[in-house]
């Protein structure tokens, strides 16, 4: 393919949006990306560049219009590439958003069928943003901007989606910053008070700057932001974002919430006079210092330091409520994880990138929440950015918490993508009585309910695993000398496993238990080989006083039944009795030596 040159003209039908706000069409095999198209349309573009994988150019002759198309009113607006929509019907403009919110959601989530609610639109569609960054022309002083593609300096005199005291401001720096070359500016625009960024020395300048913060006013909450910090550009619209969350939270005064990626604190201060107690998690140690004094007065809010995705999974109580508002990138794996395991009840994700949301929504839709609904937000009129609330609520039947503290069952569960909290059981396990069939099921019932005593809602899996050789039965040893009895007694033999499996629902108190049994067939391993794998420390916590797993002893020959079964838990059997509880557990993945063996029609 010939390379194109700049400044040749094209001919194109537009065919979609991209991902940058620009039009999407193809010519000679290769992707174009057309400033100031409109999909739909027929237009004549100017080549810009020619990147790697793409072509850049804009829109210089439109052939067949769109009906959406309007007259863009900023003189700057092609010239500047901060605003990228300025042609396009605002109504329009809230389409495009809700389609592109929905489309990430099916293209990167795999999530089909979710209601993406219509954009709610910002009351004010220019004169919105309170933030503005110029670049400095050096030689006179004057601000203005860099055009995206071309890396051309833009010089303008007023920006038309700015707070009309930000252009104010722009009249008077306008001549006096050229000892700079970039400039921020915000603006209270409920509060009056700026932040002008960074201080600067011309003696002309008839406004003050180099203030290390300034004051916003949310639904009437005084926040201090300061110069590093995160705020929302969009007051109005930023207000009626946190009524949304507030709302989609359902909070009573009762809940336990968690601001994750909580910034100056905004969400962890609106949402604490409806909540028992707010926790706000930060790293930024700007952004701490700003909650520090925003929290100051909300006697229910704590602030810990540090990841969310170190401390999320480490708050070491029941939490009802999460917000999570994390930077463009997303959520961190393990913050994933540990939000899955933490299961509260309502999690409001707020987001600020479609592909992004859906990539984090797809995880913890495999674990134990679904999405309620998404709301896209026009936070940014006039450009392609848009924001976005997703809810999600809970599966029937979660939480689960897993009562043991076998990593075993832990790593079975964890390896089929089932994340439950965990809860060690508390009580004593009986001696064996009666049958050993009956005996395990009643031990993992008495260890599920115990469990279940303890917790306020949601479904408590249990297991015990026991190791029968003849009309005995074998469980963890008291010591070396037990263990290796129980080791020369199974050498070279053959004998069953039963593991007892049991789900008690913590509202009702109703319960489902059933049995798993395989057969092990022993090798016939020496005493020094066994002496070395009780010495190791290896036997102390298993039935029977070895584990089929490990690497070193190797101590069976053969299994017949579910190989997972004697690890510690028959997987299939667990998922089925999670199933007739009323857990939604999706897809799992069960291993097929494990699957094999579920009841006809039960394989998950």
């Amino acid at each position: 393919m010939a390379a194109m040159e700049r400044g040749q003209r094209l001919r194109l039908t537009l065919s979609g949006m991209g991902r940058l706000g620009e039009a999407l069409a193809e010519a000679e095999g290769k992707p174009i990306f057309v400033f100031g198209g409109i999909p739909g349309e027929e237009v004549v573009a100017e080549v810009i560049a020619e990147r790697r994988r793409y072509v850049a150019a804009e829109v210089v002759e439109v052939l067949t219009p769109s009906p959406h198309r309007v007259h863009a009113p900023c003189p700057s607006f092609g010239a500047c590439t901060g605003c990228q929509w300025q042609h396009i019907a605002y109504p329009h403009q809230l389409e495009l958003k809700r389609q592109a919110v929905a489309e990430a959601l099916e293209r990167v989530g795999g999530l089909l069928g979710v209601e993406v609610r219509p954009t709610l639109p910002s009351p004010q569609e220019f004169g919105y943003r309170n933030h503005a960054r110029f670049t400095v022309g050096r030689r006179e002083g004057v601000l203005g901007y860099v055009h995206r593609e071309r890396r051309r300096y833009v010089e303008v005199q007023a920006c038309m989606i700015m707070d009309p005291w930000i252009n104010e401001a722009m009249g008077k720096l306008r001549g006096h910053c050229a000892e700079t070359s970039q400039l921020a500016v915000r603006y209270g625009t409920r509060s009056g008070s700026w932040l002008i960024q960074p201080a600067l020395s011309d003696p002309g300048l008839a406004l003050t700057t180099g203030q290390k913060h300034y004051t916003e006013v949310v639904n009437g909450v005084p926040f201090r932001v300061a110069s590093p910090s995160f705020f929302q550009v969009n007051t109005p619209q930023a207000e009626r974002m946190a009524d949304l969350v507030k709302e989609a939270l359902a909070l009573t005064g009762k809940e336990v919430v968690v601001d994750a990626y909580a910034g100056v604190g905004a969400f962890a201060a609106l949402l604490a006079p409806y909540a028992h107690t707010s926790i706000a998690i930060e790293e930024s140690s700007s952004a701490i210092a700003d909650a520090q004094v925003n929290l100051a007065s909300f006697q229910n809010v704590s602030i810990l330091k540090g990841k969310t995705e170190e401390l999320l999974g480490q708050l070491g109580l029941s939490v009802d409520a999460v917000v999570l508002d994390p930077p463009r990138v997303g959520c961190q794996p393990e913050a994933l994880a540990a939000l899955a395991r933490l299961a509260p009840a309502r999690v409001a994700y707020v987001s600020c990138d479609p592909e992004t949301l859906a990539r984090d929504l797809k995880v913890l839709c495999h674990g134990p929440f679904q999405v309620a609904w998404v709301q896209p937000l026009d936070m940014f009129p006039q450009t392609y950015h848009v924001e976005a609330v997703a809810l999600l609520t809970l599966k029937a039947g979660y939480p689960i918490t897993l009562a043991s503290s076998s990593p075993r069952r832990r790593s079975i569960l964890h390896k089929a993508g089932l994340a439950f909290p965990v809860m060690p059981p508390q009580a004593e396990e009986s001696p064996p009585q009666g049958k050993p069939a009956e005996h395990v099921q009643q031990v993992a019932l008495a260890k599920a309910k115990e469990v279940a005593g303890r917790l306020p809602r949601g479904l408590v899996l249990a297991a015990d695993t026991a190791v029968v050789d003849g009309d005995l039965v074998l469980g963890k040893p008291k010591g070396d000398a037990e263990a290796m009895a129980m080791l020369r007694s199974l050498r070279g033999r053959r004998h069953q496993v039963m593991t007892g499996v049991a789900v008690v629902d913590v509202a009702s108190g109703q319960a489902a238990c059933d049995v798993e049994v395989s057969w092990v067939v022993m090798r016939d391993y020496s005493d020094a080989e066994a002496q070395a794998f009780v010495d190791s420390g290896a036997a102390a916590d298993k039935a029977g006083a070895y584990a089929i797993q490990d690497p070193v002893f190797r101590p069976t020959e053969s299994v017949e039944g579910c190989y997972l079964n004697v690890v510690g838990l028959p997987l299939c059997l667990a998922v089925k009795l999670l199933r007739r509880m009323g857990a939604d557990l999706g897809q799992v993945a069960i291993p097929q030596v494990c699957a094999l063996h579920s009841p006809e029609g039960d394989t998950p």
